[in-house]
């Protein structure tokens, strides 16, 4: 008996309960006494069979991340071990699976002979979002129990699964109607009884004959599942894994499976994939909350502004099961807008993601009009429209007139000043920044705008809100562009000087998508929208050489069929345009400007550099709590790749004393401010501190 691991006889059933809270991760000191009392019930006659349960919300919710990189991850008894041991277990053995069983949890349960889920159980490996691949056999015993494509797609997903597909695919024996545990020992002890062999996991070949005669079909799931990894190793290796499992004898299947894992574990992208997973937990601390505080109940949401980021937004919210109400100018302006929901989930319900139902279901949730009156009763109102300052501050003059009181009043502002936009109402304590990023129904980051006087319960329902409804929430201070905008901003100060000395936009693009963003800036630009940049530029009384005369030529982007690239008809795929590259040299010559050859790597150090040094520069202004805070914004909401774990992790890959030398001399060279490294970047590059694990 152990403070982890309680072990009680029901009947001659070894019943084994585990207890590590809070999610009953598979730490050295669990593992430990868990191997004991497998050892104990395997040689102990009046035991029968044997069922591992778990104390507390869920069965194992996998390895002890905590111990990657340490002694103990390989220390004996390893998962491996405890693996193996159930293997060799004459004696029947069950998994008794409540809540989750992933990675290692689900690993373990494939060890034993037998598994029993209760219905609201989840099952799945998803290693592979960190980095990683199953470590103790996942990718060999899987594909033996549901085949290896089934095997495939669960494990270079990494995405969970319900135990009614666990058990229609084969991972699971049973589903409990009611007490998981005494239907998993009554279980047992049927097995028990009928006295025949437990064949373990491992054994099990049948499902594996197919592919064992041609490798065509899983040669091709492969292919497919793979084809979004954009220079990640984990997915690729995951596939490796799961085919040797089909080639390879089980022993050796698993020994490669092990190295893998170890070359993985020791390698930067699972260290940055790792850095993000604890990144993620850390944004959702922010200070000022304490304990005492209580989020304030949402039960209905307003959103003014029925274009792209209104509807999207609008989306969100009843995607996420909150009711909204949506409020234009005009009738028109709502059935355009409506028109767009509607047909967005229409091509759901093509693609198979969405059934017919669950469509008739969210439209239900929408709410139209034209009056403001109509948000009266709303909790939450969000404001989606035109990012001009005394359009927002009509706007929330009209909401302050007739929201109810404690009702939280949010901007979706991507650049605007939360404080000036909070300082028009009569309550600046219940304004908040919501920063969507477009698709707002699709992307997952949510900027919370902190302003000088909102309210702690209104950044902690911001927080919980955003949480409900799918987004990866990250609380920011206030200055222009925030976070992520700000840095955008300085990523793009030097694009148009580049083209301009020599590099092509189709040049530029590869090199970030090789660098592993799915597209580049220029690609970005004509998506978006030439003529944004153009009239807000106007409206600033700035200019932009290239950006403007493209658009003087009537050139917006994919919209108009042309923008910096050429689009064919019904086509997203840019095409270099001779037109524009006539018009980059003519520039070049009217300023005197000499082109010549650009290399890839000074294209690095012209956009990536100063977009961390401005990284840096918000983290000494407190804009952002801490640099993993940045490193959530930027993978989240501006592709930044995660193999790369964001920049603020990529620049101590990169070697900080490398990007001050780089800076200055890009400083030297241009005189512009986006160069000069920030006071804290050039400190902890002389003391060869790390920037990541930086705090405000």
């Amino acid at each position: 008996m152990s403070e982890y691991v309680k072990v009680a006889n029901d009947g001659g059933i070894a019943v084994i309960t585990i207890d590590n809270p809070p999610v009953n991760a598979l730490s050295l000191h669990l593992r430990e006494p868990l191997f004991a009392a497998l050892e104990a019930a395997r040689d102990d006659d009046a035991v029968e069979g044997i069922v591992i349960a778990s104390a507390g919300r869920t069965f194992i919710s996998g390895a002890d991340i905590t111990e990657f990189g340490s002694p103990k991850a390989l220390a004996s008894p390893s998962l491996p071990d405890l693996c193996a041991l159930l293997e060799t277990l004459k004696k029947p053995a069950v998994a008794a699976i409540h809540g989750t069983a992933l990675g290692g949890g689900l690993e373990l349960a494939l060890s034993c002979h037998y598994r029993v889920a209760d219905k609201q159980a989840k099952v799945g490996l998803p290693e592979v979002k960190l980095g990683l691949l199953p470590g103790s056999g996942g990718t060999v015993r899987l594909p033996r129990l549901i085949g290896p494509e089934a095997a495939l797609k669960m494990i270079v997903s990494g995405n969970p699964i319900g135990s009614a597909q666990a058990l229609a695919a084969g991972v699971v024996d049973a589903i409990a109607e009611g007490d998981l545990t005494a239907e998993a020992v009554a279980f047992a002890k049927t097995k028990a009884k009928d006295g025949g062999a437990h064949i373990p996991v491992r054994d099990r070949d049948e499902k594996l004959e197919a592919a064992r005669a041609d490798l065509a079909a899983f040669d091709a799931a492969v292919k497919e599942l793979t084809k979004k990894a954009r220079g990640l190793e984990a997915p690729l290796a995951c596939a490796d894994s799961v085919r040797n499992a089909i080639t390879l004898p089980f022993d050796e299947a698993l020994a490669k499976e092990r190295e893998f894992f170890i070359k993985l574990v020791q390698g930067d992208q699972s260290r940055a994939q790792r850095h993000l997973f604890f990144a993620e937990r850390e944004a959702a601390k922010v200070p000022g909350i304490g304990k005492d505080v209580q989020p304030r109940e949402i039960r209905k949401v307003g959103v003014i502004g029925a274009g792209t980021m209104g509807g999207g937004i609008a989306m969100s919210f009843v995607n996420g099961g909150v009711p909204v109400t949506v409020l234009e100018m005009t009738d028109e302006a709502l059935d355009r807008g409506f028109a767009t929901i509607e047909k967005n989930y229409a091509i759901s319900v093509a693609r198979g993601s969405l059934k017919e139902d669950e469509k008739a279901a969210r439209l239900a949730r929408f709410s139209r009009t034209t009056n403001y009156s109509d948000l009266a009763d709303c909790d939450l109102i969000i404001e989606a429209v035109f990012e001009e300052m005394s359009v927002k501050k009509d706007v929330f003059g009209k909401l302050e007139k007739i929201a109810k009181p404690g009702a939280i009043l949010a901007t979706n502002t991507s650049y605007l000043d939360v404080n000036e936009i909070a300082a028009s109402t009569g309550r600046p304590q219940d304004v908040v920044g919501l920063h969507f990023f477009s698709p707002a129904n699709v992307m997952k980051l949510l900027e919370i705008v902190r302003g000088d006087r909102t309210a702690p319960d209104v950044l902690l329902t911001a927080l919980t809100v955003g949480r409900r409804i799918g987004k990866v929430p990250v609380v920011v201070g206030v200055c222009h562009g925030f976070v992520g905008n700000r840095m955008l901003g300085a990523r793009g100060d030097d694009l148009e000087p580049l083209l301009l000395e020599g590099a092509s936009p189709e040049q530029v693009d590869r090199v970030f998508t090789d660098f592993g963003f799915p597209m580049g800036p220029f690609a970005m630009w004509d998506l978006a929208g030439l003529d944004i940049g153009w009239r807000t530029r106007k409206a600033l009384g700035t200019t932009a050489i290239i950006g403007d005369a493209v658009c003087e030529m009537g050139r917006f982007g994919q919209k108009t069929g042309k923008g910096i690239y050429l689009y064919e008809e019904g086509s997203r795929t840019p095409k270099p345009d001779p037109e524009i590259a006539r018009l980059i040299e003519e520039k070049a010559r009217e300023r005197g400007i000499e082109r010549r050859e650009i290399t890839d790597r000074e294209i690095i150090e012209r956009t990536l550099y100063p977009m961390v040094n401005e990284g840096v520069r918000i983290l000494e202004e407190k804009i952002a709590a801490r640099a993993s805070d940045i490193d959530i914004v930027w993978t989240n909401g501006y592709g930044f790749p995660i193999g790369k774990g964001g920049p603020m992790f990529w620049a101590d890959l990169e070697g900080l004393g490398t990007l001050v030398e780089r800076l200055d001399h890009w400083h030297g060279k241009t005189g512009k401010a986006v160069f000069e490294p920030a006071p804290l970047l050039r400190r902890l590059a002389a003391e060869k501190g790390k920037l990541a694990t930086q705090t405000a």
